[in-house]
């Protein structure tokens, strides 16, 4: 969600800023701005709205050395100037990514002591109490440890300090914060993607660190000592973020899944190296863990790992996972999926997994991330950098992993699907889509893994087209949603699986009796009366990698949806792509 970049060295600041907030785009935002010095002062531009917004109400003769930056997702107040970051209180201007839960018993605190408040934001009142503890000790590391005890969250913190012109001063508990390290310029970030272009060298903040970041050194601390931090090189490629002439980054990212599916399955069945993938067979219980299309994905997971394996598979919702009773035990296996290894909840689920003496299989898009920090053994699905909020090569590549996990120990090969990709590529979506554009309501059914697969469908269709949509059990119909389904209701049927396609073809016809305009996305070795369907999307058969295949053609479908509908595809309203607050 939020991100933050600062800087400071020997170029100009305002540009380093900039670039670092675009980069940081694709984690969603309603609001942006920045603060820096110029002339001794501090200097504030931020608005609700995009970078490009921004850029137009920059002087371009300013010519800064040291600054901060934030990309806002609100959570507190609406999205507004106001509430926009950076927030400024006092002496103190940052910037923060994170929740403070106790931010109005703090905020109570502090108009005892004639602080006034402007915005609706808990991070207003983190910079008034920083502030206030600052006038008090006049010293920023004792006042950065003391609020350790104080503030009840999770905090990634970037401050400047009215008159200390060459200073940044940082913290975090539970948001991610790096810092990119070059000889006469340091970069703070989010994450890497905002640093790579300056450096490739970089240190990890741990929760409770405190720095003191200047243009020719920096100092970490953490429980008032001073600490070495191993420096880190990051060695892979991050592609460009350009659309390449694509009309959305979406799109540009689901025609890059053939060439990333294709590239593993060639790395893992061409050299022999299945079996190098993490041995889940060993574990007698299985716990997947993950929010929104991760959670999607170990639906799917699921499905392939009791099939072949044997092993009884429990999908959780992170968010809900620390709430519930457990029953994990010793030994038990934790998979815990997410594309950012930022998401707040899934780490929190992890946190307790470990507690517990379990062990953790991170599968995860993003180097050094938390999680995958966190996790006794990672995958890292290697999708490159995911711009679009919605995920789609993502939620692929990791459907691909646990579909892999769970043939590991097998003699299966799967060969290139490069051909059956180009198929559902090629097939005219704008025809399928005419009935689905204007109206209010969508059904997606399916049994078994076509039912996990439909989940992951209508999600991705009401996330990006607003359209509100709802999946169910197919069967599950006549159990009371089918007195929904009118006359012209359109309703998206799964059928990928022949062993139950009869049964979810009787569903259909109930739902085509009562006037459904039915569009069904089914594999091509199923037989299937045209009676029953108004639209048919066939997917070539294969016996493994079905469930990719059909969810590429519903990524399609709800992106041309969202295309019509003139729709903000890449950055759809209230989303953000790494969700790093609970």
């Amino acid at each position: 969600m939020c991100g933050i970049i600062g800087y400071v060295g020997k170029n100009n600041a305002l540009k380093a800023l900039i670039n670092g907030l675009k980069a940081l785009e694709y984690r969603g935002y309603d609001s942006v701005g920045v603060a820096y010095f110029l002339n001794d002062k501090i200097k504030i531009i931020k608005d609700k709205g995009r970078i490009n917004e921004l850029e137009n109400n920059i002087d371009i003769n300013d010519l800064p050395n040291i600054g901060i930056g934030h990309t806002r997702w609100a959570t507190h107040g609406v999205p507004n100037k106001i509430n926009a970051h950076p927030h400024s209180v006092g002496n103190i201007t940052l910037v923060h990514n994170g929740i403070i839960e106790n931010y109005l018993e703090l905020k109570e605190e502090l108009i005892k002591h004639d602080y006034n408040f402007k915005s609706d934001t808990d991070t207003e009142v983190a910079c008034a109490y920083i502030d206030y503890l600052y006038k008090n000790n006049n010293d920023m590391l004792k006042t950065l440890h003391e609020i350790q005890n104080i503030f009840i969250g999770s905090y990634a913190l970037c401050i400047l300090i009215n008159n200390d012109f060459n200073n940044i001063y940082i913290t975090k508990k539970g948001s991610p914060l790096i810092l990119g390290i070059n000889t006469d310029e340091k970069i703070i970030a989010s994450d890497i993607s905002a640093i790579i272009s300056y450096t490739k060298n970089y240190i990890i903040l741990e929760d409770n660190d405190i720095g003191i970041i200047n243009r020719d050194n920096y100092k970490i601390y953490n429980n008032n000592k001073l600490i070495n931090k191993e420096i880190l090189t990051f060695d892979k490629n991050i592609d460009s973020i350009s659309k390449d002439g694509y009309d959305h980054f979406m799109l540009k990212e689901i025609y890059e899944e053939n060439e990333l599916i294709n590239n593993t399955l060639n790395h893992y069945f061409n050299n022999n190296l299945l079996s190098s993938l993490p041995d889940i067979s060993k574990y007698k219980s299985i716990y997947i863990v993950g929010c929104g299309s991760a959670y999607n994905t170990g639906l799917v997971g699921k499905y392939y790992i009791e099939k072949y394996l044997n092993i009884p598979v429990y999908v959780e919702l992170a968010s809900e996972f620390r709430y519930k009773k457990l029953f994990i035990k010793e030994n038990d296996l934790v998979i815990a999926i997410s594309q950012s290894g930022e998401t707040a909840d899934t780490i929190e689920a992890v946190k307790i997994a470990k507690e517990r003496n379990a062990k953790v299989l991170g599968i995860i898009n993003t180097y050094q991330s938390t999680i995958a920090r966190l996790s006794d053994e990672v995958i890292y699905i290697n999708a490159g950098i995911e711009v679009a909020v919605a995920t789609t090569k993502a939620y692929s590549l990791q459907v691909l992993y646990l579909i892999l996990l769970a043939l590991r120990n097998s003699n299966i090969v799967i060969n290139n699907i490069d051909k059956e990709i180009n198929t559902i590529y090629n097939y005219d979506y704008k025809k399928y889509i005419k009935h689905l554009v204007n109206t209010e309501h969508i059904f997606f059914i399916g049994r078994g893994i076509d039912y996990y697969l439909s989940v992951e469908g209508c999600l991705k269709l009401k996330e990006i087209s607003y359209i509100h949509a709802e999946s169910y059990a197919a069967g599950e119909l006549k159990h009371g949603t089918i007195s929904l389904i009118d006359k012209g209701t359109p309703v998206i049927a799964i059928i990928t699986d022949n062993d139950i396609a009869k049964k979810t073809i009787s569903n259909i016809k109930e739902v085509k009796a009562r006037g459904a305009h039915v569009i069904i996305v089914a594999s091509d070795n199923i037989n299937i009366d045209k009676e029953i369907y108004d639209e048919i999307i066939s997917i070539p058969y294969n016996k493994y990698l079905l469930p990719i295949l059909s969810i590429i053609s519903m990524q399609l479908l709800s992106y041309y949806v969202a295309k019509e509908k003139k729709c903000d595809i890449d950055k759809p309203r209230n989303l953000a792509k790494s969700v790093t607050v609970e």
